[in-house]
């Protein structure tokens, strides 16, 4: 295995780690109570702002060097984070949950689509195959087997949720054109999208602060998990893993997060949610058939 293909791989298993935390999001989210979700964002970003801030002084790194980035890379980092976040509220206060969260669940689909565009990239139509089963398998996990009625009169948070999709979507594959700069810039992106999503709260929204220790380590894990450590993850995996691959397996993180809320007692099982976790099992197999093609091909030579 030459070294290249050594670091896709790493890059591709921190891809597939943001995908894992981003499957403790529903659970963590449901601690956090009543929260609203403006001052949930700014809070836990605040937290993952916090979190490398507390890496760079442990490790007397020089940061100055983060604040000299393109102007097309803030702009990028900036409306992937906050943009998405910001949309996805939007969507969700002007529309049904199960109808907007299908329309945002488009995003992992896009990113195949969108990073054959991408050089060095190919379309392979294994890709989109296991995209599309798998974005029928989180139809069936969102809509618990009812079906969507897509009304006129929620025609903007459907817009909302579109966006959403497109957002992180394209955030996601041109994050690829800046491959050359650390990872570590995430931490400046969460720190401006924590102030954003504070404006946000006091213009739009009440405080409530967390009742308990429970809510209170709900939050701190949303920060340091799918809100912290999973955005520098996939990152790493956009810039230097198998991003294809990676915008399928993203469909596990439903599949996961419906798991760990019926291990948890917060769902029950369904016949739907049944055949919805087989479409995404068989949508990540079949788009994964490129590494797995290659992880039978090297056991063969060796």
């Amino acid at each position: 295995m030459t070294d290249q293909t050594k670091g896709r791989m790493i890059a591709s298993l921190c891809g597939l780690g943001a995908i894992l935390l981003w499957a403790l999001l529903a659970l963590f989210t449901a601690g956090t109570a009543q929260i609203p979700p403006f001052q949930l964002t700014a809070m836990t970003f605040f937290i993952a702002f916090c979190g490398v801030s507390l890496k760079w002084l442990f490790y007397r790194q020089n940061v100055r060097p983060f604040f000299r980035i393109p102007a097309g890379l803030w702009a990028l980092g900036v409306a992937g984070l906050f943009g998405y976040h910001f949309f996805y509220f939007l969507a969700l206060k002007n529309a049904p949950a199960a109808e907007a969260s299908l329309i945002a669940y488009l995003w992992p689909l896009l990113i195949v689509l969108f990073s054959t565009l991408l050089p060095g990239e190919r379309f392979y139509w294994f890709h989109f195959a296991g995209g599309f089963l798998s974005l029928a398998g989180a139809g069936l996990l969102i809509s618990k087997g009812t079906a969507f009625d897509f009304q006129p009169e929620f025609a903007t948070g459907y817009l909302a949720a579109i966006c959403c999709a497109f957002i992180w979507s394209g955030y996601s594959v041109l994050s690829r054109r800046y491959a050359g700069v650390s990872s570590d810039v995430i931490g400046l992106f969460c720190g401006i999208t924590a102030c954003l999503a504070l404006l946000c709260h006091l213009l739009f929204e009440v405080t409530l602060w967390p009742e308990n220790v429970l809510q209170w380590l709900a939050v701190v894990g949303l920060g340091i998990g799918p809100v912290g450590a999973a955005f520098f993850l996939w990152d790493r995996g956009m810039k230097h893993g198998d991003i294809q691959t990676l915008g399928v397996l993203s469909y596990l993180s439903p599949l996961l997060s419906t798991l760990i809320l019926l291990a948890m007692g917060v769902a029950s099982f369904s016949y739907s949610l049944l055949f919805g976790c087989l479409l995404i099992t068989g949508g990540a197999i079949v788009g994964s058939l490129k590494i797995l093609q290659g992880v039978f091909t090297a056991k063969g030579r060796a």
